[in-house]
């Protein structure tokens, strides 16, 4: 008799020993971006991050869900970390949002449509998260999904474009109508292009510069073709999926964080509203932390870097957990730069016999949607290490980490570098060896400033 498949993540996870089980044997790789991998090369794609202007089509894969309704405030108060005291039409915010021990289900961006109407936008997490609490009957809230192009069987609402770097701005100068308007850091404004209205985004990931704009589909490819048209003036790329990939970690941003929804009966009730072939239930875990616990790879905003978002003006989800993890040693999020001898002796291990190391593919070396590598110092562990990328802007590999606060600045950690036993069942990475890398912890980006 054939085993009935799963149709709540809660199903599928009575099918495995453990979530660590059933999240490291995932048949799934790295995040796939549904876009062009390069339109150029992906070394002057990142180059034009920093030195021209690069145009990132984000219309594909985020998620896109729309709140709308009297409660809407309320709502987003009651989920989010974050105060909404300052927060409202023509306006954007990071939002975060925690579980009830108060770890990290993710990350999105907020942005305010209107009094009564916003959108969350980014990696399924946080939009999945805060539309299962709208839809508890407890908010006068109207949910509209726009989903994933992976998980969409119709089309997108919305066109979404990211234009940054230095020359930026001077490029949508040039083809506004009107006079350019001065938009805040993470406030919306309007532009005209090519006759369409376009919202426009401050959120400036590069720090050299730029804005985000959206508007109707149907206005997409005139915009788009507007500001290609211009582009060549300012030394404009079309940036593809691997340089897009690997830029933003310049910046910081660890783009997706482990849901903390996968153990404790307080988040089953969720598991069970979750499907089975949704983002969470076909995640995929990897690296060379390897734990039976799924709580050990959870992490709190303080871990994110996102302690600053926590504000305690406010009840929501996970305040009373947060609130006595306050006080508490934290730990810090860190780049590391990876010394370049290791890094050249793990490349050697793939041109001569016998042990070779996890292969590092260029740009970016993660091979599962999740990926989690032990860091030590003095011979013990002093955190994890996340999204391991090589980008022609900083000249090296270098990983985003979350450390212990008292790991000095400038010091030296070892990394483990490849997965236990010579690897997972994940058809993404071949068997090899764990060895160790040095690594220099870093407090500021690596392409210059903090």
């Amino acid at each position: 008799m054939t085993k009935s498949k799963p149709t709540s993540l809660e199903a599928k996870l009575q099918q495995y020993p453990s979530p660590v089980a059933m999240l490291r044997d995932a048949p799934v790789g790295g995040y796939q971006f549904p876009f062009a991998p390069e339109f150029t090369n992906w070394r002057d794609e990142q180059e034009s991050w920093q030195n021209s202007v690069v145009l990132f089509d984000q219309s594909y894969h985020m998620k896109d869900v729309y709140f709308e309704g009297p409660d809407v405030l309320r709502l987003l108060s009651d989920v989010a970390v974050n105060t909404m005291k300052n927060f409202g039409p023509n306006r954007a915010k990071q939002i975060v949002t925690c579980n009830p021990d108060g770890y990290v289900i993710g990350d999105a961006i907020l942005f305010g449509h209107g009094e009564r109407k916003v959108s969350i936008v980014g990696r399924p997490s946080v939009p999945n998260w805060v539309e299962y609490q709208a839809r508890l009957g407890r908010y006068d809230v109207q949910v509209t999904r726009d989903e994933r192009t992976v998980a969409n069987q119709g089309r997108r609402l919305i066109y979404r474009y990211q234009i940054q770097g230095p020359n930026a701005l001077d490029l949508l100068r040039s083809v506004h109508e009107g006079v350019f308007p001065e938009i805040p850091f993470f406030q919306l404004g309007d532009l005209k292009i090519a006759g369409r209205r376009v919202r426009a985004l401050n959120h400036n990931m590069s720090r050299m510069g730029g804005l985000e704009l959206h508007g109707p589909v149907d206005d997409g490819a005139a915009v788009l073709a507007a500001i290609l048209e211009a582009g060549p003036r300012f030394g404009l790329r079309q940036g593809g999926s691997r340089a897009y990939s690997t830029v933003s970690p310049e910046s910081g941003w660890i783009p997706s964080p482990m849901p903390a929804i996968y153990a404790g009966e307080a988040m089953k009730p969720y598991r069970e509203h979750l499907p089975a072939d949704g983002f969470e239930a076909n995640a995929s875990l990897g690296g060379s932390f390897d734990s039976p616990r799924i709580e050990d790879y959870y992490q709190t905003p303080w871990d994110l870097g996102y302690g600053r978002h926590v504000k305690f003006d406010h009840e929501f989800i996970g305040r009373a957990a947060l609130e006595k993890l306050a006080d508490q040693p934290h730990r810090r999020k860190v780049w590391l730069r990876w010394n370049e001898e290791d890094v050249l002796r793990i490349y050697a291990s793939q041109l001569r016999p016998g042990t070779r190391f996890k292969y590092m593919e260029m740009p970016n070396a993660y091979y599962s949607i999740l990926p989690f590598d032990t860091v030590r110092a003095g011979g013990r562990q002093v955190g994890l290490s996340t999204y391991t990328v090589y980008t022609a802007n900083v000249r090296g590999w270098f990983s985003l980490a979350m450390l212990d606060e008292n790991v000095a600045d400038g010091s030296e950690v070892s990394l483990v570098w490849g997965e236990a036993n010579g690897g997972s069942l994940k058809p993404s990475v071949e068997r090899h060896a764990q060895t160790e890398v040095r690594a220099t912890v870093s407090y500021q980006r690596l392409n210059g400033g903090a």
